[in-house]
């Protein structure tokens, strides 16, 4: 055994090292001495968790036993707390062996380019245990699943800090802050560069000016050396972004954009520190004031761009409130008015009353227990106009009250919340890269290695040739370079073009979506629910035997009981009045045939319930049309009842057509557009409903594996086919279509899987979402083309000495600004 002197120190805590105990850690590549187990155990940790750089660092010894790791990974281990989870985390409820699939939205901080957000991809894509990454560079905001339990949050978010970047669970309180945090320290290193670089700009046209009319060789040195001190406090302050996110990417292994234009930065400096005590040669102090002053500003105004197309899906992430109003429960299960306490939104459970004030949001969703007022949905649904909702009407967290006081009692909070959903679906499709982008993407990850490259070329050319102007023109290669605009061309426009849509109330949750119903060539629509209200009202009901109406539509309600589809509700209300009636009775071997009907045994009886051809093929009868004209049914939704042998019971259901249906149709056919409806429902009111809206492609009685093979069909002639229907009976034709569309109520989002989820009553936005859909895929293809287009002329004019390096920090600037402004051109209404 090794032993060490009283005098030798631990190397953690700085006490000495007992006398005969010898513990060591490896730090750094040496064997350090440790004075206990518990410093071992400390400095283990940290090595561990890959942060040796800690006690290179470190500007004092760390206290004994006190610290197990740095204070910061100490905080991380918060957010491996169940109940702080709660606040931010979405479970999967599809688990599957021993995984325990969690979803988390992140915010990142240091991000300033394409190639920060491929780094932190590619990093955390490559972590155990994580199946997912992807950053919105336009929000910076990242979405991450993991396998809770191959590797935790806490480590998730060590590993991010262990390449340069901060991340946090999103909290837009939090983000707002730092926003505003990172805005103040822009506008102070802007301020600096502005108010150093007018000096050096003025000492600078002195020198132009003297070598023009002659200028004494005393002077002419002073105002070198005036411009070296008056560089160096901007260039450690106002440029040092630059090269602090250059060193942490070179400390990567990877070059993002920072890493040219600290270089430079960098050699503009350096050659003019050379040649200023050389006391000969060319100075370019005001090139350095001038590349930190416009790249700066660029910055700062890329960056308020960029949050102005994330405006309006940010309002629908801010419309929770913070703080609910609960009123307590009395013994008796009563709540009073008087008795009323404010707490977290967060702290609210199932089963709890709040009191919500006229121009308050409603915390969660829930259902009015007392009241009458307007609700304001618009930036859920789109509508314009308050909903009036009283007792027993659902009502959505998030929405607005405009009238009268409200108790809502709470049916739903966190993820199962409408509003939950919302978010995370269209957080979900704006971090899932379509492939235009992921091309972007990879371009620009390999753009900076290729401009390097070249720059090194240019370098030594010049250098060769014309070693007066080796510096300035290899300079202007290495700033006028943008693969930033390369990689914001797509996300910018997608971010805004969702921002929109979300206003419409048409939520994008694919990342395909805009782009596929951009081109689409064919669109097909169900009937019920979709070009109608979907509010179906049974109109007559037909008895074919001797027995009451009134029997038959309680046996009918009893079959539909479980089911959500219109027709078994219009059924079930029908027999509302008498609800305890067909509640009583039993139905035993339940089955749904998807798109024909149902059918049960009560008492010992097999019955069936559904469209005409379905009966028909049970019990091999058919109702005689001269019955269904005596009852001016024809042309209406036919539903029977029917035992093995015999029909008992026809039902006749009409819906109201959707006012805006027949000008989307229009619409559709002036864009040249094929239109087609297929519907499960007889030919005859299928026909009606086509002729009323303009349609002529009209197929009835359709099953859905029949809409799907006739989708395929079309498909196979080469059309690019758009499906709108209700987002639940129509799951696999809405799968097999190109691009579908669902038409969500708050109930069905969930449930609801589509590429577009129209949550408002307007089918005629469809309209206006493919409009938008066409603009952003035009956008998208001018940016770029613009980014390719002046990099391609830009870079081979900077090399052949053509560009002064003033111009290059201009150019390089205004590129990704043009980009991100010509974006936000999709937020104007």
């Amino acid at each position: 055994m090794t032993h060490n002197s009283p005098e030798s120190p631990c190397f953690h805590c700085g006490l000495p090292v007992p006398d005969g105990l010898d513990i060591r850690v490896n730090i750094n590549g040496k064997n350090e001495a440790m004075c206990c187990y518990g410093c071992q155990a400390v400095a283990q940790s940290i090595i561990n968790s890959g942060m040796g750089d800690f006690y290179k660092f470190r500007t004092t010894r760390s206290q004994k036993a006190r610290e197990v790791v740095p204070e910061f990974l100490q905080q991380l281990k918060a957010y491996d707390n169940p109940q702080v989870q709660k606040q931010f985390i979405s479970e999967d409820s599809e688990l599957t062996g021993d995984e325990q699939v969690r979803e988390v939205s992140l915010i990142l901080e240091g991000i300033v380019c394409a190639a920060c957000v491929w780094l932190n991809e590619q990093h955390l894509n490559a972590l155990p245990g994580v199946i997912s990454a992807n950053i919105n560079y336009s929000n910076n905001r990242a979405r991450v699943r993991w396998n809770n339990n191959r590797i935790s949050l806490s480590e998730i978010l060590e590993s991010i800090t262990r390449i340069g970047y901060l991340a946090h669970p999103y909290n837009p309180d939090r983000q707002q802050a730092v926003i505003e945090k990172e805005k103040k320290q822009q506008l102070r290193r802007i301020g600096i560069a502005a108010v150093l670089g007018m000096q050096i700009m003025i000492l600078a046209v002195a020198l132009y000016t003297g070598d023009w009319w002659g200028m004494e060789e005393s002077f002419r040195q002073m105002f070198r050396w005036v411009s070296l001190g008056v560089t160096v406090p901007l260039l450690l302050f106002a440029s040092s972004p630059f090269f602090s996110a250059a060193l942490r990417d070179l400390k990567n292994k990877r070059v993002g954009m920072d890493v040219p234009v600290a270089l430079g930065i960098g050699i503009a400096f350096s050659a003019s520190v050379l040649h200023t005590f050389q006391g000969s040669g060319e100075i370019y102090f005001d090139s350095v004031a001038m590349f930190t002053f416009f790249l700066l500003s660029a910055r700062y105004f890329e960056s308020g761009a960029r949050k102005r197309t994330a405006e309006a899906t940010e309002a629908l992430l801010n419309l929770q409130p913070a703080i609910a109003t609960k009123l307590i429960v009395d013994s008796d299960g009563g709540y009073d008015h008087q008795k009323q306490i404010n707490l977290s939104v967060a702290e609210l459970a199932i089963g709890d009353y709040v009191l919500v004030r006229p121009g308050e949001h409603i915390p969660v969703d829930g259902t009015i227990i007392e009241g009458t007022s307007g609700i304001n949905e618009s930036l859920l649904t789109g509508e314009s106009l308050p909903v009036i909702k009283t007792i027993n009407d659902s009502v959505i967290g998030g929405s607005t009250n405009t009238e009268s006081p409200l108790v809502v009692k709470i049916d739903k909070i966190g993820d199962d919340t409408v509003l939950a959903s919302i978010q995370r679906l269209l957080e979900e499709a704006q971090n899932r890269k379509p492939a235009i982008a992921k091309m972007a993407d990879r371009l620009a990850s390999k753009f900076v290695t290729i401009i390097l490259l070249l720059a090194g070329g240019v370098a030594i050319y010049w250098y060769q040739t014309d070693p007066a102007h080796w510096v300035a023109i290899t300079v202007a290669t290495l700033v006028v370079t943008c693969p930033c605009a390369l990689s914001l061309a797509t996300p910018a426009a997608f971010t805004a073009a969702s921002g929109q849509l979300a206003r419409l109330g048409l939520l994008p949750t694919s990342a395909t979506a805009l782009e596929t119903l951009s081109r689409a060539s064919d669109f097909v629509f169900d009937k019920t629910g979709t070009l109608t209200q979907g509010n179906i009202r049974l109109v007559k009901a037909v008895s074919l035997t001797d027995d009451d109406i009134e029997h038959h539509l309680h046996i009918a309600a009893a079959l539909e009981a479980g089911s959500e589809h219109p027709v078994a509700r219009s059924l079930i209300h029908a027999a509302g009045e008498s609800e305890q009636a067909h509640a009583s009775i039993k139905v035993s071997q339940l089955d749904n045939k998807a798109g024909a009907g149902v059918h049960g045994v009560i008492a010992g009886t097999q019955w069936y319930l559904g469209n005409l051809n379905y009966i028909h093929q049970i019990c091999a009868q058919s109702i005689s049309s001269t019955l269904l004209e005596e009852n001016q049914i024809s042309a209406m939704t036919l539903v029977a009842l029917a035992t093995d042998n015999k029909i008992v019971a026809v039902f006749a259901f009409d819906d109201e057509l959707r006012e805006e249906a027949s000008a989307l149709i229009r619409k559709l056919k002036q864009q040249n557009k094929t239109i087609t409806l297929m519907t499960g429902d007889n030919e005859a009111n299928a026909l009606r409903i086509a002729s009323q809206v303009g349609i002529d492609n009209v197929y009835a009685n359709m099953k859905p594996a029949d809409k799907l093979a006739r989708v395929q069909s079309m498909q196979q002639r080469g059309a690019i086919v758009a499906m709108t229907g209700d987002g639940i009976n129509d799951a696999p034709v809405l799968a097999g279509a190109d691009v579908s569309v669902a038409m969500g109520s708050g109930t069905q989002l969930a449930a609801a899987h589509a590429d577009l989820i129209l949550l408002s009553n307007h089918v005629e936005h469809l309209y206006a979402g493919y409009l938008i859909s066409r603009r952003t895929l035009k956008i998208i293809r001018q940016n770029l083309s613009w980014a390719l287009g002046y990099n391609l002329l830009a870079i081979p004019a900077a090399a052949t000495g053509h560009v002064d390096p003033w111009m290059a920090a201009i150019g390089m600037s205004a590129s990704s600004l043009l980009v991100v402004l010509n974006a936000l051109r999709l937020t104007r209404s």
